[in-house]
C-alpha cells in the first residue's frame, strides 16, 4: 500500500499544516476572555551578577527564583542574547601563584552570586473551562441505525468545575429560533428534518461571569416510513457534533461532517455483533500457495507440488488446500470484530481490505518490505505518524529519545523520520521461522489495532485532501460512502494519486462522487479502481 514519491510527501506536509487550521477545533470561540485568576505567592529571589574578568565591571544582573546556577535561558532572557554568547564563549580563567598573572588578564565574563531575599509576585492561573455536551433524551440508541420509536429531545448539559460557581443558563439557536434554558440542562424537542439535517448552535453561561465556546451540531431526523411494525416504526436520528455524548457515531462521520446512509449502513461498512456474519469462503490461490509452501498442506501428488512458478497454488493445489484456506481466511474474524468496535472502523471493510492486500497471509512474500494482513509499508506508516498525534506520542519514545519526540513528527530530521517509519512498519511483520505455520499469530492479532489506526489516519487525510480541492467540508461536496471509497484509494495508492483526481474532478463537476473521480486517476494510478470496487461491495 502507498508507494509515494518525494513530491507526494511534500504535499502531505502541506496537508497537515492546513489540517490543524481547519479541523483543529469544531467549536466557534465565544467573545469571553480566557478563564484566569491572579494569586500572590511568596518566594526567595536569588541575585547573580555577570562580571568582566578584566576590570570587575558589572556586565549584567540576573534574578532567579530557584537554587543553583542560572540556566542558559535565564541568562539570555535577563541579559540579552549577545551577552549570553559572550558568557557561553568565555574560556576558563587559570590564575596561578605567579604574581605577574591575575584575573585582569582573563577574557570574558563570569557569574557571581550576590545574595538572596524574600519576595512576592503575582501569578496568573488558568482555570478549567466549563464542559458542554449534547445527547438524546427519550431514545435508547442500541445500534448504528440510531432508531428511535418516538421523536426524542436533544439534551444539552453543562458542568461548572469551579467550586462556588454554577451554570446559570444554556442558550442557542435551532431552526432559526433562539432558545434559553435556566440552569445546567436544556431539552430541545426535535422534528423531522431534510436529509441534509439542520444546524444547531449552543453554549453555556456561568455565574463566574463568562460564556463557554459556541458549539455546533447537525441533527438529522428521518421517518422510518414503516407504520405497521412497532419494532421498525419511528425515526432515524443522527447527530454530528464534537460535543456528542450519545451512542457512537458512524466511523469518520464527525471527521467528514457528513451523515451515513439513513438506517443501516451498507454491508461493506458494517460491524456485525457476531463473526459469523463476516465469514467468507473464497478460493484464494495465493493463500493456498503459501500454506502449501510452508508445509501446512501436503500437495506432493499434485503437478509441481501444487504450486505455480509465481508461488500461487495451481488448481490441484487449491483443491488440496480448500478446507484449510476457508479456515484460515476466517481465523482472525473474532479479533477483527473486537478491533473494529474498539477503534471505530467498519469490521467488514477491514476484512475486505485484508482480502485484497494479502489474501489473509500476513507473511512477507509477494512484495518485500510490505508487512502484515494489510501490507503496511514505510509510506503507510508515514500516514499514521503524520495524522495521528496520539499514536506518534506513544510510539516515538519507544524508538527515539524523548527530546527528539517532543519536537513532533514534522520537525524531526528526515533520518529520524525514516527510522520511525521503518520501525513502525516492522511491527506488523509476522514471519516466524520457529512457528508451526511460519507465522507469529500473536503478532498478527496485535497488528490489527495498528491497521485500524492507519485506516482512520487515511480518513483524516482524505478530509484534508477534499477540503484543499473544494474549500468545503467533505460532507458538503461528497457523501459518506464515497468518502470511504476515497479513503481506500488513499490507503492503497497514496495521496499523490488521490489528490490529483479529487482536484480535477471537483474543478470539472463541482462535486465529488466515485463515478466522477475515477476517470481522473492517471494511468499509473488506475489499478486503485478495481481495488476499491472489490472492497466496497
Amino acid at each position: 500500500m502507498q508507494r509515494l514519491t518525494s513530491s507526494s510527501r511534500f504535499a502531505i506536509l502541506l496537508f497537515v499544516l492546513l489540517y490543524s487550521l481547519v479541523w483543529g477545533t469544531s467549536s466557534v470561540s465565544a467573545d469571553s476572555p480566557p478563564r484566569q485568576t491572579t494569586i500572590t505567592i511568596s518566594y526567595i529571589e536569588h541575585e547573580w551578577w555577570l562580571i568582566k574578568w578584566y576590570d570587575n565591571t558589572i556586565f549584567c544582573r540576573i534574578f532567579i527564583d530557584h537554587e543553583g546556577l542560572p540556566t542558559s535561558e535565564e541568562v539570555s532572557q535577563n541579559c540579552g542574547f549577545d551577552t549570553y554568547q559572550t558568557w557561553i564563549g568565555t574560556p576558563p580563567c587559570n590564575i596561578t601563584t605567579d604574581s605577574s598573572k591575575s584575573s585582569s588578564t582573563c577574557l570574558g565574563v563570569y557569574l557571581h552570586k550576590i545574595g538572596f531575599s524574600p519576595k512576592q509576585k503575582d501569578v496568573i492561573i488558568t482555570l478549567p473551562d466549563m464542559s458542554v455536551s449534547v445527547s438524546l433524551d427519550g431514545c435508547e440508541q442500541a445500534s448504528l441505525e440510531n432508531h428511535c420509536p418516538e421523536l426524542p429531545h436533544l439534551f444539552i448539559t453543562a458542568e461548572e468545575p469551579l467550586p462556588n460557581y454554577f451554570i446559570s443558563n444554556i442558550e442557542g439557536n435551532y431552526n432559526g429560533l433562539a432558545f434559553s434554558c435556566p440552569g445546567a440542562s436544556c431539552l430541545i424537542p426535535l422534528q423531522a428534518t431534510p436529509l441534509a439535517g439542520e444546524s444547531i448552535e449552543f453554549w453555556a453561561t456561568s455565574s463566574f461571569g463568562d460564556t463557554s465556546p459556541h458549539y455546533t451540531a447537525r441533527v438529522r431526523v428521518i421517518d422510518t416510513g414503516v407504520a405497521n411494525s412497532p419494532e421498525r416504526s419511528g425515526w432515524y436520528v443522527d447527530v454530528l457534533s464534537s460535543q456528542w455524548k450519545g451512542a457512537p457515531l458512524a466511523s469518520c462521520a464527525q471527521t467528514w461532517q457528513t451523515f451515513p446512509p439513513v438506517g443501516s449502513p451498507p454491508s461493506w461498512l458494517s460491524t456485525p455483533e457476531h463473526s459469523d456474519l463476516i465469514a467468507s469462503d473464497q478460493p484464494y490461490y495465493y493463500l493456498a500457495g503459501r500454506l502449501i509452501k510452508m508445509g501446512v498442506v501436503n500437495a506432493v501428488d499434485c503437478p509441481s507440488g501444487g504450486l505455480l512458478p509465481n508461488g500461487y497454488a495451481n488448481t490441484c493445489g487449491l483443491e488440496k488446500s480448500r478446507q484449510l484456506v476457508e479456515e484460515w481466511q476466517n481465523k482472525f474474524d473474532d479479533q477483527i470484530i473486537q478491533t473494529a468496535q474498539e477503534y471505530d472502523v467498519p469490521a467488514q471493510l477491514m476484512k475486505n481490505l485484508f482480502a485484497q492486500e494479502s489474501q489473509f497471509w500476513p507473511g512477507v512474500f509477494k512484495v518485500p518490505y510490505e508487512y502484515g494482513l494489510g501490507q503496511l509499508t514505510e509510506n503507510g506508516a508515514d500516514t499514521l505518524l503524520l495524522w495521528d498525534a496520539n499514536f506518534f506520542n506513544q510510539f516515538c519514545p519507544l524508538v527515539l529519545y524523548q527530546d527528539a519526540c517532543d519536537q513532533g513528527y514534522l520537525n524531526l530530521q528526515e533520518k529520524d523520520q525514516a527510522i520511525l517509519r521503518g520501525a513502525l512498519a516492522l511491527t506488523a511483520k509476522s514471519d516466524c521461522s520457529v512457528c508451526p505455520t511460519g507465522i507469529d499469530l500473536t503478532n498478527v492479532y496485535f497488528s490489527l489495532g495498528l491497521f485500524a489506526s492507519t485506516i482512520k489516519a487515511n480518513c483524516d487525510q482524505v478530509a484534508q485532501i477534499v477540503y484543499n480541492a473544494s474549500l468545503e467540508m467533505p460532507g458538503e461536496v461528497s457523501n459518506y460512502e464515497d468518502l470511504w471509497r476515497f479513503t481506500l484509494a488513499n490507503y492503497h495508492a497514496g495521496p499523490g494519486c488521490l489528490s490529483f483526481a479529487i482536484y480535477m474532478a471537483y474543478a470539472e463537476n463541482g462535486e465529488l462522487t466515485w463515478e466522477n473521480v475515477t476517470p481522473q486517476f492517471t494511468e499509473p494510478c488506475q489499478g486503485v479502481i478495481p481495488y476499491v470496487e472489490k472492497i466496497a461491495r
